[in-house]
């Protein structure tokens, strides 16, 4: 059966594994998924990813991180959710861009010049669609 959204998906296996605290968690791969989860490595919401196998076979590993401390492992990553879907696309111009939880969060957007966050297509004033925030 096919997916009709794989980032909402994505986004979801992240969010429920952070949530059950798991160290990684696995997804099918593709390359707007890999450049997702380059920008969440970037803005240090998670550890590192990696691509395994082969050809259709290929599986996205994300590495989630955790604040060290006294409490147990406490997730970075506190929330993770899909703004533009398929049956709503949610596209922002460059001065329109959200700012996530007043700046403590962070907008991951589609733009002509890739996938970023939102500051930095802030900064290179370039709108797209806004994929997902995060916080």
């Amino acid at each position: 059966m096919t997916m009709s959204d794989p980032i909402a998906d994505m986004l979801t296996r992240i969010r429920n594994a952070s949530r059950a605290r798991h160290p990684s968690c696995d997804m099918p791969y593709s390359r707007i998924k890999s450049a997702i989860a380059e920008v969440l490595r970037d803005e240090g919401y998670i550890d590192s990813f990696e691509e395994r196998g082969e050809g259709i076979q290929k599986v996205l590993r994300v590495f989630l991180r955790y604040a060290p401390g006294g409490r147990g492992r406490d997730p970075i990553l506190m929330g993770i959710e899909r703004i533009s879907k398929p049956g709503l696309r949610v596209y922002a111009r460059s001065s329109e861009i959200p700012r996530v939880f007043g700046g403590l969060g962070t907008a991951i957007l589609s733009t002509p010049q890739g996938v970023m966050s939102g500051t930095r297509a802030r900064r290179m004033k370039v709108g797209g669609e806004v994929l997902a925030h995060v916080w």
